[in-house]
């Protein structure tokens, strides 16, 4: 039986503190189990001088662990799922999601003014094309400007004065106790979050039984379902983070799971959006076909563009 468990993760604040939060979980659910981490600095963390967009998408937060993870190294992986790929390696899988936290995404500006009310020529920081897409749909006014650093470091541009705002995902400033920074929760109706934000994946070996049998524990039903119809979209669109689009599946409560997808052009126009209702047992079928109700409205025109 195993006695320790060897997580790697990156080294931000975000990450160690999914780490730990994982680390603490297994601990108390399996007395005796020792937990480390091997902190591994990814490609993603040493270039920060570029959009992620241009050099390669959020895979570069991956790459670097999951080599690790088939060297063995470590038994487990903790990532934000939105940074994995549509397509994972053969040798990997994700053993469990835990219970999602808040998908939306927030402003986090000037108390007391929304997005869609800030003046023109506000600064707006964001490192996400389908950020920047909404911003410019909801707000033409407004100066988006490309942003890239962990959560702290994007926060103290706004308090240094070299941003009027930035938008983040709610999820991490949640799991940092920072949501009292946040100025405005914007719906997902207005902002379709990227596909599985708010989600952990706890990946590992796909040949390793034992620490797949200790994090099934950790897997909350509800979250993979959605977290198979919003990777089930991804890879029916074929798309990652160079491509300006959302995809969120939220339970209806009756054992059905509703799918709601969109892809924006630059600059918020042209804008398509699309929704599927079915049974849950069927979600990765779900969230393909939104992705393909989308492509029959002409979204692969935004999908070419972007690509090239």
């Amino acid at each position: 039986m195993t006695t320790t468990i060897r997580i790697a993760s990156r080294g931000s604040e975000l990450a160690l503190w999914q780490a730990n939060h994982i680390r603490d979980a297994l601990c108390a659910a399996h007395p005796g189990l020792a937990v480390e981490l091997l902190i591994v600095t990814t490609d993603g963390d040493r270039i920060q001088d570029r959009p992620l967009h241009e050099i390669g998408g959020k895979g570069l937060f991956v790459k670097g662990i999951e080599e690790r993870l088939l060297a063995g190294e470590a038994e487990l992986a903790v990532h934000s799922m939105k940074d994995l790929p549509a397509e994972m390696i053969p040798e990997l899988v994700v053993a469990a999601t835990p219970e999602r936290v808040d998908p939306r995404d927030v402003l986090i500006g000037p108390p007391g003014v929304g997005l869609a009310e800030l003046p023109a020529g506000t600064r707006v920081g964001t490192g996400s094309l389908r950020r920047a897409a909404l911003c410019a749909r909801e707000n033409p006014g407004i100066a988006v400007m490309p942003l890239r650093g962990n959560v702290p470091t994007r926060l103290r541009k706004v308090e240094q004065g070299e941003l009027d705002a930035v938008i983040l995902a709610a999820a991490g400033l949640v799991r940092l106790g920072l949501a009292d920074r946040i100025t405005e929760w914007i719906p997902t109706e207005r902002f379709c979050p990227s596909p599985t934000q708010g989600i952990l994946a706890l990946q590992c070996r796909a040949d390793d039984e034992e620490t797949m049998a200790l994090l099934a524990v950790l897997d909350h039903g509800p979250t993979a379902a959605r977290a198979a119809a919003e990777r089930g979209f991804l890879r029916r669109l074929k798309a990652g983070c160079t491509v300006p689009m959302g995809c969120f599946a939220e339970p209806t409560g009756n054992g059905e799971l509703q799918v709601t997808g969109m892809v924006i052009g630059d600059g918020g126009r042209p804008y398509f959006r699309a929704s599927e209702l079915g049974p849950i047992t069927d979600a990765a079928e779900l969230g393909a076909q939104v992705g393909q109700t989308l492509l029959e409205m002409g979204a692969d025109v935004v999908l070419d563009a972007a690509r090239h």
